[in-house]
């Protein structure tokens, strides 16, 4: 989760389990309460029913309607006397309600009398008759309270009631699990769709700046999305043309002092030769023609530079080996082991060169050079060994600098005046790839361009 993206969708589904827990409390107390109120509303609504039914009724009728009124969760009897009541069953919010409900459903009369009683315990208990719930869509509920009611009948008598009301509900049901769990799924998916939508401008930001480093023509970034990435865009591709008209300014700049030092260097070289003949004499063509010889690498770097050359396919294989041909047959001593083709897309003539001056310098230092090609399933790597001194770790990142030698064994009577290897890196690092050196334990040392397939 180091990513904008899993960031964000991390704090995005917090917060959705967050809400989801809360809704879920609030809608279990709701519901708790809600069960509370319908139960009782439910008991109150029935006895008032079956009160009315039994006073209309004619007194003979009443034994029998009373015994088909019973059944296992709401019991009826007739008392001759008003029942008596435990102190801790009466009174109570539950009780009041029922007993107010009741009366304002039955006809007003001087001499209504009622009596309701809600227990304080478990349903079941001596005295109510109940032991199940009252009602199917109360099956639910862990905990039950009983309640008694009576009610007096013109005639004197009582009209007793026994039930049980729920107590408590469940705190979910199967509905509101179903339900919650697709409000979550659909939230999930508008959560990465939303989040993938605002990230993914960055991505393709990063992108664009890895390209950037690979290819300083590389394709503008689409300025699109929000205001903030379309802004973005605009400067990266504005940071990128003024990147562009730099190393182009530069690279003719360096190309325009390299051709106009070869004018005053001939001339400087026709006055040396009418020196008379001696040791000075041939310091002094010896320095002007390693200054020409500097100035025409310089020139011919700056050109390429300049002219940048298409990408197409190429077998790389068949590229090596027909480099390593050439070579051999001018008489160097260099040998490439055997590879299978390998199709990758890239600028022939400048991984050619490269690949050519990681030979020269193997051959210049180490008197030869072996070619290897390893191809894994993310890289193609291009390993070039000698058996010369090698390099100090301390000076492998220098060496790679334009114009830069190292004393010793890799002195200035070699040849070569330090821009091999920097030209070799900038080609490479123009394919996206990597140029390493690294001493074998054998001896010798091992160039190796890694780049990605």
């Amino acid at each position: 989760m180091r990513s904008l993206f899993g960031q964000t969708l991390l704090i995005l589904l917090l917060g959705l389990a967050l809400s989801h827990g809360i809704g879920a409390w609030i809608y279990g107390s709701d519901r708790e309460q809600a069960v509370r109120a319908v139960g009782g509303l439910a008991v109150a609504q029935r006895i008032a029913n079956n009160t009315r039914l039994i006073e209309e009724a004619p007194p003979d009728w009443r034994p029998r309607i009373v015994a088909g009124l019973n059944d296992p969760t709401f019991r009826v009897a007739l008392a001759g006397a008003a029942p008596t009541f435990e102190p801790e069953e009466e009174g109570g919010p539950v009780s009041e309600a029922v007993k107010d409900f009741v009366a304002r459903q039955l006809p007003a009369t001087a001499d209504r009398r009622l009596k309701v009683a809600v227990a304080t315990g478990e349903a079941g208990q001596p005295g109510f008759g109940h032991r199940g719930p009252m009602h199917p869509g109360f099956r639910g509920a862990r905990h039950w309270r009983g309640l008694r009611a009576a009610v007096a009948l013109p005639d004197g008598r009582w009209l007793v009631f026994a039930t049980a009301l729920p107590d408590d509900a469940p705190a979910v049901s199967r509905q509101f699990v179903l339900s919650m769990a697709i409000t979550g799924l659909v939230l999930l998916i508008v959560s990465v769709w939303a989040v993938r939508r605002l990230t993914a401008p960055l991505d393709g930001l990063a992108r664009a700046a890895e390209r950037l480093g690979r290819d300083m023509d590389a394709e503008p970034l689409a300025e699109i999305g929000t205001v903030e990435m379309r802004r973005a865009a605009q400067a990266f591709n504005q940071m990128q043309e003024r990147l562009k008209r730099l190393v182009e300014n530069r690279t003719a700049m360096l190309a325009a002092i390299s051709h106009d030092l070869r004018t005053p260097l001939t001339l400087l070289r026709l006055r040396a030769e009418n020196v008379e003949a001696g040791e000075d004499r041939e310091r002094m063509l010896a320095t002007i023609g390693e200054m020409d010889a500097m100035l025409g690498a310089t020139l011919s770097f700056a050109r390429d530079d300049a002219k940048p050359e298409p990408r197409r396919p190429v077998d790389l294989a068949a590229l090596l080996a027909s480099l390593v041909d050439d070579m051999a047959d001018a008489g160097l001593k260099v040998s490439m082991e055997q590879a299978a083709p390998v199709t990758l897309a890239c600028q022939t003539q400048a991984l050619r060169r490269a690949v050519a001056n990681l030979i020269d310098n193997a051959i210049k230092y180490g008197g030869a050079a072996r070619i290897a090609l390893e191809v894994t399933a993310t890289t193609v790597a291009i390993s070039v060994d000698d058996d010369g001194p090698g390099i100090p770790e301390a000076e492998r990142e220098r060496v790679l600098q334009p114009f830069t030698r190292l004393e010793g064994s890799r002195s200035r009577e070699t040849g070569g005046i330090g821009l091999g290897l920097a030209i070799a890196l900038s080609i490479v690092q123009a394919h996206g790839g990597a140029l390493t050196l690294a001493n074998r334990p054998a001896g010798g040392l091992r160039a190796t361009i890694a780049l990605p397939r």
